[in-house]
């Protein structure tokens, strides 16, 4: 048990059932060296799971640790399976809230690509705050709809005024679950007809399918819909919706300033003894998972087979650095040129762009997010590269029984 309390609900003893020592604190970062990349600064991961509110925490996080700089790199918009997505989002987005002519803030917009969309579709006006944009970076076509600031969303900016906040990918990354949106609420106190939305990874399935990779240092915060509703209505929040999408990977929230009411979804809120059991599974069958894995890339490696890891995101980093992985894959492939001559923190390979794989021919790509699989398939048929395809839950079933 540990004696902080929970950052969501305040309840004290967070049972604690995954640890990790010396992680990266950082996976995205831009790192042009290797030795920069294996002697980047590392943090512990302690979990801990509240029995009160089903909220997960690193118990051990350290908030100081991060650098959230123009070295940040977390854009998925070059992919067009993500792309995809994140235009049927704007476009559900526009439609169910009449978002025309509105004013749109989005907290931790990161290269802005998602707050130009809005705006652009709906001819709305927008401002899009996070201390990592990077104009020179962004994939979004320049918009005279959006103004952007580069900083950390707080109260000192109550005075925008908002149809709509959008927050997207940027509360697992706080720490104060509860003081963040508590603060989100009092700058809306005035605003009781704005709407807010908010888009986090879902936990359950992280729990379930053992899903090591998606655990990392950046991530201190971890959600259900049921603790992220309970969060929202104790911050003084009506939820309107709560869903699952990009399957089910992503867990979304739709609400306005009122009483703490709203709809009940008692079908994916009522969780508390789901996350439990998940949080028994991934503590007992974890390190049977690890073991496959590290087993499987030692015998690829002593059959002279070549494996590369394609996704060098958080997940690429935390697959890596979990099983201690360095000879057995020695590059990471990724579609963001950006990325590419960087290396991986904490374990160091060399990111590469898809077309290294014509010369480099390996026998097995190894897809850190199962979603991608048919894009990248197809730009493994472009590439005339033939390889075993595999996806990093290809162990969890068989240990779980899934």
């Amino acid at each position: 048990m540990s004696a902080t309390p929970c950052p969501s609900c305040g309840a004290v003893g967070m049972e604690i059932f995954y640890e990790l020592e010396r992680v990266p604190v950082h996976s995205v970062l831009l790192l042009p060296t290797r030795e920069e990349a294996i002697t980047y600064p590392r943090g512990d991961i302690r979990l801990g799971f509240c029995r009160a509110c089903g909220f997960i925490s690193n118990t051990a996080f350290d908030p100081s640790l991060h650098e959230y700089s123009e070295r940040y790199e977390e854009t998925q918009g070059y992919s067009p399976t993500f792309n995809a997505f994140a235009r049927r989002l704007a476009e559900h987005l526009i439609e169910r809230y009449d978002l025309h002519g509105k004013d749109i803030i989005e907290i931790g917009c990161g290269k802005g690509e998602f707050i130009t969309l809005l705006c652009d579709l709906g001819e709305n006006r927008g401002v899009g705050i996070d201390p990592a944009y990077v104009a020179q970076r962004s994939l979004a076509r320049p918009s005279e709809r959006v103004t952007f600031i580069t900083d950390f969303y707080s109260e000192k900016y109550a005075h925008l005024r908002a149809d709509f906040v959008v927050c997207k990918m940027t509360l697992e990354h706080i720490h104060q679950t509860a003081a963040f949106v508590g603060m989100v609420r009092r700058t809306l106190a005035d605003q009781p007809h704005t709407t807010v939305f908010f888009q986090i990874p879902d936990t359950t399935r992280v729990l379930e399918e053992i899903g090591f990779w998606d655990i990392y240092y950046e991530h201190c915060s971890y959600f259900t819909p049921g603790s992220l509703a309970r969060l929202f209505r104790r911050c003084g929040f009506d939820v309107i919706d709560l869903w699952r999408d990009y399957g089910d990977q992503y867990l979304m929230i739709e609400a306005q300033p009122g009483s703490g009411a709203g709809r009940a979804f008692p079908g994916l809120e009522d969780d508390l003894e789901r996350t439990a059991a998940g949080v028994a599974t991934l503590r007992r069958e974890a390190p049977r998972v690890l073991h496959r894995w590290r087993s499987y890339l030692n015998d690829q490696y002593a059959a002279g087979r070549r494996v590369v890891l394609w996704g060098s995101g958080s997940k690429g980093v935390a697959f890596l650095t979990t099983l201690g992985i360095e000879r057995e894959i020695t590059y990471t492939v990724d579609i963001n040129p950006h990325k590419h001559g960087m290396f991986m923190a904490g374990t160091g390979q060399q990111i590469v762009s898809p077309t290294f794989l014509r010369e480099y021919r390996p026998d097995v790509v190894l897809v850190m997010n199962p979603i991608y699989r048919d894009e990248i398939q197809r730009d493994l048929a472009r590439l005339d590269v033939s390889a075993d395809v595999v996806t990093v839950e290809m162990f969890a079933s068989a240990v779980t029984g899934a």
